[in-house]
Parts: C-alpha cells; sequence; structure tokens
C-alpha cells in the first residue's frame, strides 16, 4: 500500500531518494518523508505529493549519501505531517520507514508508555522506532535491537532503518509486504516495496524472503535469517524495462496501459500457444499431467479486478474442462474453513504478487494439502513462491492504480489453462483446439479496431460523466464484464456505478432505473442475447437511459438504446476481453472529465499489501 525507497551509496541521498518516491506515488500519497544521514540525521515530513517534499527540501543543503523515504496511504491515524514516515525515536538518532500494519501494537505501546515513552503520533509505526531504541539502550548493538524487535511485531511488515549509531548502514526486513534489493554498478544499492524506482539505475535485482533482513552498507550486503545466520541469495535480472515505466506522450499511465492490452496479450500467449497444432504450453505450471488429472474441483480465489477475471474463467473451465469451479473473495476464503482436499485445485490470481486477502488464502489451501496454481504479472514475488505453480501473464509493469492490461492478461491466462486442461483431460479435438488458439491470437488487433473508436466513446462519456450513478448490466459472461465496467467507474471517476447480473435486475436493481440513471448493458450476440433484449425494454419502459456494448453488425440494437459501442466479432469465451476494453476507456474518460486524477484515486492503492 505505502512505498518505501531507501539508498546508499556516493550519490546525493535526497536526489535519488525523491526520484524513487516519484516512482512509488501510486503505492501511497497522503504524506511523504525522507531521511539522509550525515553523520547526523536529517528527517523532512510533510501532507501531499512528493512534489510537495521537492519544495520542502529545495533549499536544503542535504549532503548525505544514505537515505530512506516514505510515501503514505493512511491506516492508523489521519494524513498529517506528524502521523507520515519517518518515525523517530526520543532523542532523534534511529529513524523508521514502515509498510503494513502492526497488530500488536496497542501492546507494546502501553508497555512503553509504561515505561515513559511519550508518542507523538497515532501511528501503529511508532512503536517499531522507539522498541529498536529500547533494546539499543541496553546493549548497545544497533543489529540485536532491531532483530529482537522484529520477533515482538506481529503483522504484516516491511521496515527500512537508519541511524547515527551506524551512519554508513541501512537495516531491512521484509515480512508479508514486499521489499526488494537492486545491486547498483558503483558501490550502491537501493532498497524498495516495488521495481519501478530501482530500473533507472539497475536491472540487478534481489528479492527478500519471508523473516529475512538485509544489512547495506556502501560496499557490502548481507541477506541474514532472524537467527543471524548469513543466506545465498540469488541476483536476478529483471526483464522488466526503464521505457515502461514511463507515460510516453499520454496524460495518465492508466491510458497508456489500456493501449498496451494488445501487446500484453501477444506476450502471454506468444511462445506457449502453437497456432498450427493448437498447443498449449505451461512449463511454469510445475504440476505434472497426472496430478492435474486427479482433481476433482477447482477454487479461484482473489480480490477486485483479478477476481473478475476468475468469474470469467469459471466460464471456460466448466464449458470445456468440465470441472466444477467455485470462484472465491479471498478475503473471506480463510475465514470460512474451506472444504479442500488434495483433489482440490487453487488458482490464485494476483497482479502483483503481493495481495495479502490472496496470500492468506495461498497458505490456507497449502495448509490443507491443495495444488496451488498462480496466475501473476510479477516473477519473483511472494504469491509465485508460495504456490505449487504458475502462469505468468507477461502484462509488463501495470502502474495506474485501475488495472487494466494486467485483467485482459489474466482472462488470456485463464482461456490458455483451461485448453491446457481440456486437452489432458482429453475432452477437446485437435481441430477445436487450433481453431480456439487461433480467435485467441485474433484478439490483440480485434482490440486495436475498438480504438479506432475512441472518439466516439468519449462523446458518450461526455454525455454521462455528470450522472451520480451507472447501472452495468450483463449475463453470463458479460456479468463479470459488467462487474468490472462498473468497477473502473467508480474506482477512478467517483461515480457511484454498480454491477449486476441482468438476470438478477427485477430482484431489486431495477427500482433504481429512471431517466437520470445511465444504464450500460452488455448486449453481445450470444446464447443470452435474446433476454438481454427484454432486459434493455425493461429499462427503456421505466425511461431509462441505456448504452449498450453490441456486436459489431446488430444494427437493429440501435432502436432499442441511447447510445451503443461495437465490438468485433469474436467467440463468445473470448468476447469478454474485447467488451472490457470499451468499458475501461468509458470509465477514463468520465474521470478525466470530472477532473480526476486518473492514475491515484482517493483512498486507493495499487497493490493491497495488508488486510
Amino acid at each position: 500500500m505505502c512505498g518505501i525507497f531507501a539508498y546508499i551509496g556516493n550519490r546525493p541521498a535526497v536526489n535519488v531518494v525523491i526520484s524513487g518516491l516519484k516512482r512509488l506515488e501510486y503505492r501511497g500519497y497522503d504524506s511523504i518523508g525522507i531521511t539522509t544521514v550525515d553523520k547526523i540525521l536529517y528527517t523532512y515530513k510533510c501532507v501531499g505529493k512528493v512534489s510537495e517534499m521537492e519544495a520542502v527540501v529545495g533549499d536544503k543543503n542535504l549532503v548525505g549519501k544514505i537515505g530512506i523515504g516514505h510515501t503514505r496511504w493512511a491506516t492508523h491515524g489521519q494524513p498529517t505531517a506528524v502521523n507520515a514516515h519517518p518515525h523517530l525515536d526520543a532523542e532523534g538518532k534511529i529513524s523508521i520507514v514502515h509498510n503494513g500494519i502492526i497488530e500488536n501494537y496497542q501492546v507494546l505501546k502501553k508497555e512503553l508508555e509504561s515505561e515513559g515513552q511519550v508518542f507523538l503520533s497515532q501511528t501503529d509505526s511508532e512503536v517499531i522506532v522507539h522498541l529498536i531504541a529500547k533494546y539499543y539502550g541496553k546493549k548497545k548493538d544497533l543489529e540485536k535491537a532491531f532483530v529482537k524487535t522484529i520477533k515482538r511485531l506481529e503483522g504484516a511488515f516491511a521496515i527500512c532503518m537508519v541511524s547515527e549509531y551506524k551512519p554508513d548502514t541501512i537495516y531491512a526486513i521484509r515480512k508479508a509486504s514486499p521489499l526488494i534489493i537492486g545491486i547498483g554498478e558503483n558501490e550502491e544499492f537501493f532498497c524498495s516495496s516495488d521495481i519501478a524506482p530501482i530500473l533507472k539505475y539497475t536491472k540487478q535485482i534481489l528479492y527478500l524472503d519471508e523473516n529475512e533482513y538485509a544489512v547495506l552498507t556502501k560496499k557490502h550486503l548481507d541477506i541474514k535469517d532472524l537467527n543471524g545466520h548469513v543466506l545465498p541469495k540469488s541476483i536476478v535480472k529483471t526483464a522488466i524495462n526503464l521505457e515502461d515505466v514511463s507515460k510516453g506522450h499520454y496524460e495518465f499511465y492508466m491510458m497508456k496501459e489500456i493501449h498496451e492490452q494488445p501487446e500484453s496479450i501477444i506476450r502471454t500467449i506468444e511462445d506457449r500457444c502453437i497456432k498450427e497444432t493448437g498447443d498449449v504450453m505451461l512449463h511454469s505450471i510445475n504440476v505434472s499431467f497426472n496430478d492435474l488429472l486427479t482433481i476433482n474441483r477447482i477454487v479461484i480465489t482473489a480480490c477486485g479486478t483479478s477476481l473478475h477475471a476468475g468469474l470469467v474463467g469459471e466460464f471456460f473451465i466448466e464449458k470445456f474442462a468440465k470441472l466444477p469451479v467455485e470462484v472465491e473473495y479471498a478475503a473471506e476464503f480463510r475465514y470460512r474453513n474451506p472444504i479442500i482436499d488434495s483433489k482440490t485445485l487453487v488458482l490464485a490470481i494476483s497482479q502483483s504478487g503481493e495481495t495479502a486477502d490472496t496470500l492468506a488464502a495461498v497458505a490456507e489451501a497449502n495448509s490443507k494439502g491443495a495444488m496451488v496454481i498462480a496466475i501473476c504479472n510479477v516473477q519473483g514475488s511472494t504469491i509465485t513462491r508460495e504456490a505449487h505453480g504458475v502462469i505468468y501473464t507477461k502484462a509488463g509493469l501495470e502502474i495506474g492504480v485501475a488495472s487494466t492490461k494486467a485483467f485482459t492478461a489474466q482472462i488470456t491466462a485463464l482461456y490458455m489453462f483451461t485448453i491446457y486442461m481440456a486437452r489432458i483431460k482429453w475432452l477437446i479435438s485437435k481441430e477445436s483446439r487450433i481453431h480456439l488458439i487461433n480467435k485467441l491470437y485474433e484478439v490483440p488487433e480485434l482490440i486495436r479496431e475498438i480504438f479506432k473508436d475512441e472518439d466516439h466513446i468519449f462523446d458518450i462519456a461526455n454525455k454521462y460523466y455528470k450522472s451520480d450513478h451507472f447501472l452495468y448490466l450483463g449475463r453470463g459472461i458479460g456479468f463479470p464484464v459488467a462487474l468490472e465496467g462498473a468497477l473502473k467507474m467508480k474506482e477512478i471517476s467517483y461515480i457511484h456505478a454498480e454491477g449486476y447480473s441482468a438476470a438478477e435486475m427485477k430482484h431489486g436493481p431495477i427500482a433504481l432505473i429512471d431517466e437520470n440513471m445511465p444504464v450500460v448493458v452488455i448486449a453481445l450476440k450470444g446464447r443470452s442475447y435474446e433476454k438481454i433484449l427484454s432486459n434493455i425494454s425493461e429499462v427503456k419502459a421505466r425511461k431509462g437511459i441505456v448504452i449498450a456494448i453490441a456486436t459489431k453488425g446488430d444494427i437493429s440494437i440501435t432502436e432499442r438504446v441511447d447510445d451503443v459501442i461495437y465490438i468485433p466479432d469474436t467467440e463468445e469465451e473470448l468476447s469478454s476481453i474485447l467488451a472490457v476494453v470499451p468499458l475501461q476507456l468509458l470509465a477514463y474518460y468520465a474521470a478525466v472529465l470530472r477532473g480526476c486524477h486518473v492514475d491515484q484515486p482517493r483512498n486507493l492503492a495499487k497493490s493491497v499489501t495488508v488486510e
């Protein structure tokens, strides 16, 4: 949720840290702070964005070459300068930044207050630095004080610390919250909660695992377990490029990422799907045919947009692989004692691979002996290490908080997995596989056709962006598309929007419809088309406004609705990928017209790494 960036090397730390925080602003942006070290600590904090911090430190002569910084997404305490990170001990000699939630902070805080410690902030994070100071005062060993504190913390956290007591060292720890280290070429290291800000300086990455901590000096890096043992670690060269973190000529990352969807789908399918034979090669799935053939049930678990992709996957798998599928909110899955066993396959979907609730669902599945396969966009992320196998989506770095290209890549991955399962179960002919794979290869060009209609989509957004409410309706595979369309509208434009199965309209949502209610209907050719037309008639009978997402060539629908956005004709299953693209654009233009910050919607963060 929040963002951490730390640096040690030969450059002025303040410039490097602020540059890194700019790349992390989508993770947390209600307040910001930095500490640099030049024998003593210099700490500056403010409410707002990185630009405010630049103004604060602009006239300061900060020459230290070691520093830590933080962009905050408030969990405990309102966005204020006092609550902003870094937090200092009472003597101002130890500074920490923290992502995550300390679940037992109230107990620790009472203990420290009973010993005379005064707290300045409302945060859970401040207990960390005071505990470190307490233990340092007894032994005068900063590393041991750091580790002893970590052992007392309960919850999820990533922490970086600097101190006057060791002014040439950064200490960093991760537990259930991402933290990675970049290895520079000129005696320098970078520590970050995300890879994006590191790419400017290096592609050599080291991933911290659970309960591992790093000790970084300018010339040396040690990774240790909590018993102090030095651990062997592998350095990975990331395939992500610096260009991926640039907006290019686009105003917002979200629009750039919408337009990257054809390429992200191509990357996801290339070298895996063979047009000539209809074969799907999923080498990283890491599960044998025989093990997969023992599966009698699939549970898909995810949050938010990834959950909607899972709902689309449910249609694929049940139709072609003939396996019963349940789609579960990851946040609920672990708390209701799910009935799963060794014959259950759990598909865990997460763009970041660090989503707290999805990771908890994976842990629950593992504890019950289920087979777990992750669908993920980030190589080396926690979920890819906790699962038995993984299907990478290869969407590339996604920075906009509202997920777009990750969603369509997830659907693509689920489509490939379905064909893979159907083949090993001998449920699909070679001819059918070839047909389905070739149709998948057509999708990127069909998305580009939709982009040619952007002016029309903008005009529709311009007609309705002042509306207070939107309703989204779909049937069958159009239902999760409706859910995703509504989510995009509400999260970036702040228009109240709800998605429903059109079959449920008469069971409640119809009461909302009047002449001021735009209703977006997924009205594509297919098995549910006639039923959808009936739903449209019911909306129009109540003076509702209907915006239809329709199949190209369906001229008759123009007589029934107020506005139509056409998508190219394709397989019914693949229509879910095409239909969501105009909904992404509709939400984007509505948000821009309403003056919203599309990439940083209020109260939201890219990766939900705490419960």
